[in-house]
């Protein structure tokens, strides 16, 4: 271990601070999701609207929707000083970065792409292993 990153609990040390983990962040990833579907909902109606007004030039900007609003949804929530979005808040889950301190300019905004393209590559085999595999 480097003097610059500070221990992180173990699940082999610590297994009490991991139990009931995986249900917990799935329940998060189900509210986060709700709320996001929620807010795209609303821009697309604002967005529908605003496409009448302009005689179709606002649907130019639909299809921003769905990326502006994951990126913006992880970056204000992630990024605060909470370090959780709403869903992980509830269940009382934080993020934690290997160097201890919140994610913060690029790496806040690169967090939810990356994490958006492996979920939909890897989302079957990782939700297998950790249902599967004993805790």
């Amino acid at each position: 271990m480097t003097p610059n990153r500070p221990a992180l609990p173990d699940p082999t040390t610590a297994p009490e601070l991991f139990a009931g983990v995986l249900g917990r962040r799935v329940m998060a990833y189900i509210i986060d999701l709700a709320l996001m579907i929620a807010f795209m909902a609303m821009l697309f109606v604002v967005g529908l609207i605003l496409s009448i007004f302009t005689l179709g030039l606002g649907a130019v900007a639909l299809p921003l929707i769905i990326p502006v609003v994951i990126v913006a949804y992880y970056t204000l929530t992630l990024g605060s000083p909470m370090r959780a979005t709403v869903g992980m808040w509830m269940f009382d889950l934080v993020l934690t970065p290997t160097r201890g301190r919140p994610l913060d300019g690029w790496k806040i905004l690169i967090h939810p792409v990356v994490f958006w393209v492996t979920v939909w590559i890897a989302w079957p085999v990782s939700l297998a292993i950790a249902l599967f595999t004993r805790a």
